[in-house]
């Protein structure tokens, strides 16, 4: 009580008093004639006008106004009153803002104001309107103009809207209960904050026992464990949501809930039947599909997949599985040809199991299956069958008419085994150069071949079954014609052979091999030997590689002074028809090596430097002798100035210092101790005078001409001893 009089306190001090009438409250009035409203200009003290502050004269309360009324008369809001209107009309109220005039109205004498028309909440929860009051004589305000505002009371007028269903919902089979599937929400347009019009309550009305529903949340979750989604995959689910707190007369909205089980996989594949019966013609071809088998599995997709295989056995070797991706089916595939005639029956088990197995469903038991496959050959009335896919035969040019070349085979591999007669497809041979035993098969020349107007015929053999003419079967047969041996072997090239000085016994000096200008070069082959002169050869001897040959050394110590040039005969065979052979000279020179067996030199020259020194050890040696030529012409040339000066000194003549003596001659005995011609002819006196200062003495070590013979001699025992 005390905090309604000190409200009623707080509104005397305005100057509008508005009063309203309400379903939940009724207005009081403020203390009428407790404050008349005062001039706006007070008394005059000490000769000024004293402005006095005018209390407001309005009562204040708040109006509301009930959506949705249908009343045949205006609906009354509330009533506007200022203190300053004394009851004798001389007050006129006037109402301005939302909807004035065409939705509220008041009375201008009395302030009462009425809703015109039926308000909807949803539409526009509350109106913003200002009052005033004026002197109905003159209109002029008598207070200033205060705003208020007029609420829409709310009913319970909208049912629960579900605005996104129906809803479409999925959870894997056999799941627990509780698991989540979706959420549905519901939405009221009811004012929230007043009464219970919009608190929402969920409930299932169809689809339980399956599912559940939170009343407050709209969380849909299984209520039932182990739901099979081969048992049932879709359900629909009816959701309800009432206002009013689910209470009696509050309104409802329904939505539909699709959920579907999603697929796991809980089944293995199983067979229809666990024996399969199959039957194949032996003449179907390796890698055709022979067979088909299907293991069925209750799931779908990815679960659903079947891998087959042969379990190992009787047909594992023969026969393969594959699965068909698009309907699960086991393919039976042949890997080998088929024989009626060998085997007629095979027989071997098949295997399906899940490609994708689900670990929490392994408790279930295995996920697979086996079935047992027999397959009846059939007999199928078959061509002959070569031994051979083709043949290939040779011939030589000009090999006389009717020599047979060869042969071709095919048999009946039926269970009738009939005979099988040959013949040579005319097309193949339009001049009719073969001919073949229908019988036997052998294919004989029917005129001399040339191989320079054709090298090969290609020709087709028809091998037909007596008792079924119509099963025939065809192979080509390649005959070469072969060129005739013409020409001889011969060495292949002009072979520099040599043997190292060193060399030992047993040893490779060289690899050589022959040619041939026969044809075909690519498929010639030679052999080599030694000629029947040439066997007692102590020297070399050759050794065939095969199409090659090597020339060997029997023998070791072999000096370029003794002998410089080895020649050794070789005899060539070919392979050719007729065979020819050849007779070809090696030349082998014998030269210096280095003690790995490199080639020093081979020239002659070489014989007198020692053979194995090194360079250094050659060029101080080459050193030497050039010192010793050098002190040798010094020597001479000073023996020659020394004895031209001795005869240059003697004045006398030559013939007295040879005939001149004191002692008696001997008579004609002094004429066989001297040549008396010689000391009588003065020019041959001169001759042998200069070849004496020419050379020297004969046996003076001092002549140039025995130095050089020395100088040889020791380089050639040098030589020799190294």
């Amino acid at each position: 009580m005390n905090c309604l009089l000190l409200f009623l306190w707080i509104l005397v001090n305005e100057d509008l008093v508005f009063s309203s009438r309400a379903p939940s409250s009724s207005l009081g009035r403020s203390r009428a004639g407790r404050e008349h409203a005062r001039s706006s200009v007070g008394p005059v003290r000490n000769g000024a006008a004293r402005f006095q502050r005018v209390k407001r004269g309005w009562v204040w309360n708040q109006f509301f106004v009930l959506e949705e009324y249908m009343g045949s008369d205006p609906q009354y809001v509330g009533k506007l009153h200022t203190d300053l209107d004394r009851g004798d009309s001389s007050v006129k109220y006037t109402l301005s803002g939302d909807g004035a005039g065409s939705i509220f109205t008041i009375d201008q004498t009395t302030g009462d104001i009425h809703a015109l028309r039926s308000l909807d909440r949803e539409e526009k929860p509350y109106y913003t309107l200002r009052a005033q009051a004026v002197d109905i004589i003159t209109n002029i305000p008598l207070e200033p103009e205060s705003e208020f505002v007029i609420k829409v009371q709310d009913i319970n007028d909208n049912e629960p809207k579900f605005l996104d269903g129906p809803y479409t919902a999925s959870v894997p089979e056999m799941s627990p209960v509780g698991t989540y599937v979706t959420q549905v929400t519901a939405t009221d347009a009811d004012d929230p904050t007043y009464g219970n019009s919009a608190r929402v309550v969920y409930s299932i009305l169809h689809g339980q026992p399956y599912f559940s529903v939170d009343p407050k949340t709209g969380v849909i979750k299984t209520a039932l464990p182990n739901m099979d989604r081969e048992v049932k995959e879709k359900y629909q689910v009816l959701i309800q949501a009432k206002d009013m707190g689910g209470q009696l007369g509050g309104l409802a909205g329904t939505t539909i809930v699709n959920i579907s089980l999603s697929d796991v996989n809980d089944n293995p594949p199983r067979f229809s039947k666990s024996f399969f019966h199959v039957r194949v013609p032996e003449s179907s071809a390796v890698g055709s599909a022979v067979g088909r088998i299907k293991a069925h599995d209750l799931d779908i997709g990815r679960n659903a997949e079947v891998e087959y295989t042969i379990v190992p056995g009787d047909g594992g070797a023969m026969f393969d599985i594959t699965t068909n991706e698009h309907n699960q089916e086991g393919i039976i595939i042949l890997k080998r040809p088929l024989d009626y005639e060998g085997k007629k029956i095979y027989t071997f088990k098949v295997e399906a199991a899940n490609a994708h197995l689900d670990p929490r469903f392994q408790s279930f038991g295995a996920f697979k299956d086996t079935a047992t496959v027999k397959i009846n050959v059939l007999d199928v009335d078959e061509p002959p069958v070569f031994n051979k896919p083709s043949y290939v035969m040779d011939v030589y040019e000009d090999t006389p008419a009717g020599t047979i070349i060869g042969a071709v085979t095919a048999q009946d591999l039926d269970a009738s085994s009939s005979p099988v007669r040959y013949s040579i497809d005319w097309k193949s041979d339009l001049d009719s150069n073969f001919d073949i035993d229908p019988v036997e098969g052998t294919i004989s020349t029917n005129e001399l071949l040339d191989r320079e107007n054709i090298a090969q015929h290609n020709i087709s053999i028809v091998a037909t079954k007596l008792n079924s003419p119509v099963l025939t079967s065809r192979v080509a047969v390649t005959v070469h014609v072969l060129d005739i041996n013409e020409f001889p072997p011969e060495l292949a090239s002009s072979y520099e052979t040599f043997v190292c000085e060193n060399a030992k016994v047993g040893q490779v000096i060289q690899i050589f091999s022959a040619k041939d200008q026969d044809l075909p070069s690519s498929g010639q082959q030679f052999s080599f030997r030694t000629s029947k002169d040439d066997v007692k050869n102590k020297n070399f001897t050759i050794r065939d590689f095969g199409s090659k040959s090597g020339i060997i050394t029997k023998r070791s110590g072999f000096r370029r002074r003794l002998q410089e040039i080895y020649f050794l005969p070789v005899v060539i065979d070919d392979n050719g028809y007729p065979p020819k052979s050849s007779t070809g000279t090696l030349t082998i020179r014998v030269c210096g090596c280095e003690l790995d067996g490199s080639l020093l030199t081979c020239s002659a020259e070489a014989i007198f430097l020692p053979v194995g020194l090194s360079t250094g050890a050659l060029i101080a040696i080459l050193l030497c002798i050039i010192i010793l030529l050098v002190i040798v012409v010094l020597y001479v040339g000073l023996r020659r100035q020394k004895k031209k000066e001795t005869l240059m000194s003697s004045k006398e003549d030559i013939r007295d210092n040879v005939i001149h003596y004191d002692d008696e001659g001997g008579g004609e005995e002094d004429t066989h101790a001297f040549d008396m011609g010689t000391l009588r002819n003065p020019k041959v006196i001169k001759d042998n005078l200069f070849h004496r200062r020419q050379w020297g003495q004969r046996g003076d070590p001092s002549s140039a001409k025995d130095v050089l013979n020395v100088i040889y001699c020791s380089i050639y025992l040098l030589n020799d001893c190294i």
